[in-house]
């Protein structure tokens, strides 16, 4: 599975990004789609998932600002960021999870950096 993300950059405190990411190769119906980040000397850490049936699971530092959505059908998957804050700032991985019997494995995008100036 390859991961390719889009749509980071320097906003304003206050201001919006949209992620996309587009899944390409091996890809499993039964799949999370999702964003991770991570912030200079912090792990990684869970922003938003959705799975293919459409269930969502959200960092509680970003509900009610963050939005994600997927088009199944393109096999992308969005990320709507409102109210942005200088702590959002981090680089943000976007993530393929794929599960079946076996497990599960991940599958990770080259990150894209997301700078929010106060």
């Amino acid at each position: 599975v390859q991961l390719q993300a889009s749509g980071g950059g320097l906003v304003q405190a206050g201001g919006s990004l949209r992620l996309s990411c587009t899944a390409s190769g091996s890809i499993s119906s039964i799949n999370v789609m999702g964003w991770y980040r991570q912030a200079p000397g912090k792990q990684r850490e869970l922003v938003a998932t959705m799975s293919s049936s459409r269930s969502t699971d959200y960092a509680d530092s970003v509900k009610e600002r963050f939005t994600i959505s997927r088009d199944n059908a393109k096999n992308t998957v969005y990320l709507q960021m409102n109210s942005l804050k200088p702590e959002d700032t981090a680089v943000y991985y976007c993530n393929y999870r794929k599960t079946g019997l076996w497990g599960s494995n991940d599958y990770w995008g080259q990150g894209t950096q997301v700078t929010v100036s106060s």
